[in-house]
Order: structure tokens, then sequence, then C-alpha cells
């Protein structure tokens, strides 16, 4: 027989976190800079915090989005000219996406956009209440990784 309040305490914990992200989505949305999605600054940030180049396959998978998806988010990149996306050397079949200095000052100032707004939500709820949640979030992210 299933256990009632595990499963009224499962839907209560996704519940918050569907709704939190939802939340977090619209607001930095609303405050990234002009013209760039969410989606953009993500591939950016990835891309700056990397530090070496990445196939549109890597980042479809970083990402878990259909390749079709990456490849729309990267031509929308390429064309701002915030990315470089040129051959492998290695593999002429194979391409390799790398952030340009146009990308960096992009993320930068979308960064410098949203931070006020994040540092606030962890002031507000205590640095040691989200250091607290941090290894029970990076849990449930590798369970549902796992699954994959």
């Amino acid at each position: 027989m299933p256990d009632s309040t595990a499963d009224s305490l499962s839907v209560a914990l996704f519940s918050e976190m569907f709704m939190a992200d939802q939340l977090a989505r619209t607001a930095l949305s609303k405050a990234l800079p002009k013209g760039m999605e969410l989606s953009h600054f993500s591939v950016l940030n990835h891309l700056a915090r990397a530090g070496e180049p990445k196939s549109p396959a890597q980042l479809a998978k970083s990402f878990h989005v259909t390749r079709g998806a990456m490849t729309n988010t990267l031509n929308k990149l390429e064309w701002a000219g915030h990315i470089h996306i040129h051959p492998d050397w290695d593999d002429a079949r194979r391409k390799q996406v790398t952030i340009s200095p146009a990308g960096r000052k992009a993320r930068d100032a979308a960064l410098a956009s949203i931070t006020p707004i994040i540092s606030d939500v962890v002031r507000s709820i205590g640095t040691e209440k989200v250091r607290s949640m941090l290894p029970i979030l990076r849990a449930m992210r590798e369970r549902f990784d796992a699954q994959d």
C-alpha cells in the first residue's frame, strides 16, 4: 500500500519547485538585456565557465534538449555575434562552439542584470538555509540525471 504521507510530501515538494522555477524564469527573463533569452544566457554562461570549445551535441546533452533545439539557440547566438561555430580540426565532420569576445560581454551584462535579483532571494532566505538546500537539490538533479 502506498505511503500517502510520502506521496503528499512529494507532490508538495515538486509543486513548490515548479512554481519557484516558473517565477524565477519570469523574473530573470525580464531582467536580461533586450533581445537575450534565458536559453541564450545559459549557453553563454556555460561556454564562459567551460573555458574550452564544446560541440553542439555536447551542449544539447548538457542542457537536456534536442539537437534541433540547441541548433536553433546556437544559430541565434551566432547571428548576434556571441559565439563562433567552426569545424573541429580533429574531425571535420563535427563542429565546435566557442564564445566570442562580444559573447563574453553580453554574458557579463546579463549576469550583472540578474545578480541583484538572485542575490536578494538568497539574502532574504538566508545564506545558511540556501547552503543547506544545495546538497538536496544536487542529489535530486543527480537522481534525475541517472534516469536519463
